[in-house]
């Protein structure tokens, strides 16, 4: 289920997957909030420079383990615009974070690649449940899901035109 609370950092992921773009790179934006309702870190991708591992799920991993003790990781919660990917997944995992809300999932972000005729990435796309036992997860958000295809669109438009 999802809440307003949710709704609310589900729409500031889309807002820092906006920036992402701003930026020139992908649009993937993440929140992670304390068990108390605080954001504790905020991150967007940051891939462009060529280090596809900058992603701001797997930096909220690495953020968390360094951060917080076991308790506060299993009790926050990770917010994202878009599913978390095999490895950023797999971070989420080991770290021991707790619940993730997501915007749009992995297979719609594949059904639309398919859909524009474009290139699936490298890593094949798997639900988070398929990479971390037990997670506890909710998405997509129908209500989102124009906003960060928009987002893409804006995204491969951009690479397109580029020099």
């Amino acid at each position: 289920m999802i809440s307003e609370v949710d709704m609310t950092h589900l729409r500031r992921c889309v807002a820092l997957a906006e920036e992402a773009v701003d930026a020139g790179d992908q649009p993937f934006g993440s929140v992670l909030v304390s068990s108390g309702g605080d954001v504790l870190y905020e991150g967007r991708n940051e891939v462009a420079g060529g280090d596809h591992t900058r992603h701001p799920e797997f930096a909220i991993a690495r953020w968390a383990a360094e951060n917080m003790t076991p308790a506060e990781r299993g009790s926050a919660t990770v917010y994202t615009s878009g599913e978390h990917c095999p490895m950023c997944a797999a971070a989420h995992g080991w770290v021991g974070l707790g619940r993730i809300v997501y915007a749009t999932s992995s297979d719609q972000l594949v059904a639309w690649l398919d859909r524009r005729g474009l290139s699936r990435p490298p890593v094949n796309a798997l639900p988070i449940q398929a990479v971390i036992r037990d997670a506890v997860v909710a998405g997509p958000v129908p209500e989102l899901a124009d906003d960060v295809f928009a987002l893409h669109e804006r995204a491969l438009d951009r690479a397109s035109v580029a020099p």
